[in-house]
């Protein structure tokens, strides 16, 4: 009697494996944090396929509003789009903090805070293979954030928001070169010496007036 119980048990357990359960145990992790990675890109998808259905039932009111909705989907896509290539594996001690106009960074050896509003330079620094995001203040007090902290994703909305950015030269300044891609180096001179690429300026700022 046991052993027909103890074989319905088994039973019940492949069966709800079958139905639902199995499949989330072979989906690959890799797959899982993509999909995580890409929702927003999913839902404006989505967004835009509503506005076409409005499209596709027609009508005076309808359509317009269909094309509306395909603008905003899409408009919605490339910000989704652009914030996931922004973020990057977190393989770099620390934490980044982003709130109420502050931009924070808690490493090991180095952090500190910087107001937004008063940031007047934006930099991307390259040191021995290791990217690094240089916020300075317009009174020079300075941070530096590595692109691959934790939290440092969070720094895409706030970098946006800058008055003159360009969201679009931002992410493309953390695309590795050619060279780095096909595994091409030039040798080094100096690897001490960090490579500083300006990525905004506030306009006016670092201008200095002598009397």
């Amino acid at each position: 009697m046991s052993g027909n119980r103890q074989s319905d048990s088994a039973n019940t357990c492949r069966s709800a494996q079958i139905i639902g359960y199995a499949p989330l145990d072979l989906i690959r992790p890799e797959l899982i944090t993509q999909i995580r990675r890409s929702h927003e890109v999913i839902w404006s998808a989505g967004i835009m396929a509503g506005g076409a259905w409005l499209i596709w039932l027609g009508g005076y009111l309808l359509t317009p509003v269909g094309i509306a909705v395909i603008l905003l989907g899409a408009s919605l896509a490339i910000m989704a789009h652009r914030r996931m290539r922004f973020a990057q594996d977190t393989l770099a001690p620390g934490v980044v903090e982003v709130d109420e106009g502050q931009i924070g960074y808690l490493g090991p050896t180095i952090g500190g805070y910087v107001s937004l509003p008063e940031l007047a330079e934006l930099r991307l620094i390259t040191l021995r293979g290791r990217r690094l995001w240089r916020l300075k203040q317009t009174d020079g007090q300075t941070i530096l954030i590595p692109v691959d902290a934790a939290g440092a994703d969070r720094l895409f909305d706030a970098f946006a928001s800058l008055p003159g950015m360009d969201s679009g030269a931002l992410v493309a300044a953390l695309t590795p070169t050619e060279a780095v891609q096909s595994g091409q180096t030039l040798p080094a001179i100096n690897t001490t010496v960090p490579e500083m690429r300006l990525i905004w300026r506030r306009r006016g700022a670092g201008v200095t007036v002598h009397s």
